[in-house]
């Protein structure tokens, strides 16, 4: 029996030899091979004592044996990441990059928490009152829509600068990296701002930046798979001359991208600001490229028009797994970021040879 079937119209043939795994499953796989092995770690490092990381086998607990403890810690580390992460793989789709994320939380958090203060403190004034009385109090969706028209401030310069000034995506979010970080010390000459009303503290409370993220993830799944807007992202991602022919506007598109990264990355700021019930402006520290890593490691191409939120959101579960089993198994903080440098290399050395295996098959 011949190896190929023929299918469609023109001859067309199908090779089942040349059938591949999706990507998701692939880092699926991935998912459950790292928490495998920091398992097995656990179980023959001498100084481990037979511990384990993701199970609780001397007692069941919620009803079941899993560490429920550490399941949350671990999705809720990559929850606000996360969420910058699915800013950042539609604006590698479509060919760019943005390094401009980390600054931005920074930036944003600052701005955002000073609409965002009670005025009373136990009783007495704020002593970290940024504004007077008239910014004390204000309702929630102040400092929301506040932080996230920063975000689009922001995001909007990038693109023009990427898709009108026709700057190198690179240089351009380098410089806004610098500028936000400039901010963000800026704004309240490198003071933190704490004290925040109840409503916006609730933003960030408990479970809720996995909420925000999951809920996120979802609908830009739906967006980039279903929508007009997606399709032009993966089609200036994979061709940007014969996306121009077709007929995308290139230059509109683009800045929406980066103005939808970046407000993402706003909104992360407010649930990270709300969750810590303070902004400090060395937050989002790395952000941008842990972000990054994310992405490539869920399986999008650097060079643009590949890739999927949901391989996104399970690279997200990936790192926090790395990042989780590394403090396990008493890992000193600066071999965890030599480690994690390596597996990004590793992640983008990967997509390297997925693509040359690709090629070879077309």
């Amino acid at each position: 029996m011949s190896d190929q079937t023929s299918q469609g119209v023109g001859g067309l043939t199908f090779d089942h030899k040349k059938r591949a795994w999706p990507n998701e499953f692939n880092v699926f796989l991935a998912l459950i091979l790292i928490s495998l092995l920091f398992e097995v770690l656990g179980q023959v490092l001498p100084y481990m004592n037979g511990q384990s990381m993701l199970f609780d086998f001397n007692e069941a607990r919620d009803g079941t044996i899993l560490n429920m403890a550490r399941i949350k810690i671990i999705i809720l580390q990559v929850a606000i990441i996360g969420i910058i992460s699915l800013g950042v793989t539609q604006v590698i789709i479509s060919g760019g990059i943005d390094l401009s994320s980390g600054p931005l939380v920074g930036a944003t958090a600052m701005i955002a928490m000073s609409f965002a203060q009670t005025e009373l403190v136990n009783g007495n004034p704020n002593p970290k009152a940024v504004f007077g009385l008239w910014a004390m109090d204000l309702p929630v969706i102040v400092p929301v829509i506040v932080g996230l028209a920063f975000g689009a401030l922001i995001g909007s310069i990038n693109g023009f600068f990427v898709a009108f000034a026709r700057i190198p995506p690179f240089i351009a979010t380098l410089g806004m990296f610098l500028v936000c970080r400039g901010i963000s010390q800026w704004w309240t000459k490198g003071q933190p701002v704490s004290f925040p009303t109840d409503s916006y503290a609730w933003i960030g409370s408990g479970m809720m930046p996995v909420v925000w993220f999951i809920g996120l993830a979802v609908v830009l799944q739906l967006i980039m798979r279903y929508t007009v807007y997606g399709k032009h992202t993966y089609a200036i991602g994979s061709n940007e001359d014969a996306a121009r022919m077709s007929g995308i506007n290139i230059r509109r598109h683009k800045v929406m991208v980066y103005m939808i990264a970046s407000i993402l990355a706003a909104f992360a700021a407010i649930v990270l600001s709300s969750k810590n019930l303070t902004a400090q402006a060395g937050m989002g520290q790395f952000y941008e490229l842990y972000g990054i890593a994310m992405a490539v490691i869920g399986g999008v191409s650097l060079t643009g028009g590949r890739g999927s939120i949901i391989g996104t959101v399970l690279g997200a579960m990936v790192f926090g797994v790395i990042q989780s089993g590394f403090t396990f198994i008493k890992l000193d903080a600066f071999y965890q970021l030599m480690a994690m440098g390596a597996i990004i290399i590793g992640a983008v050395v990967l997509d390297q040879w997925r693509q040359q295996r690709a090629a070879a098959r077309a």
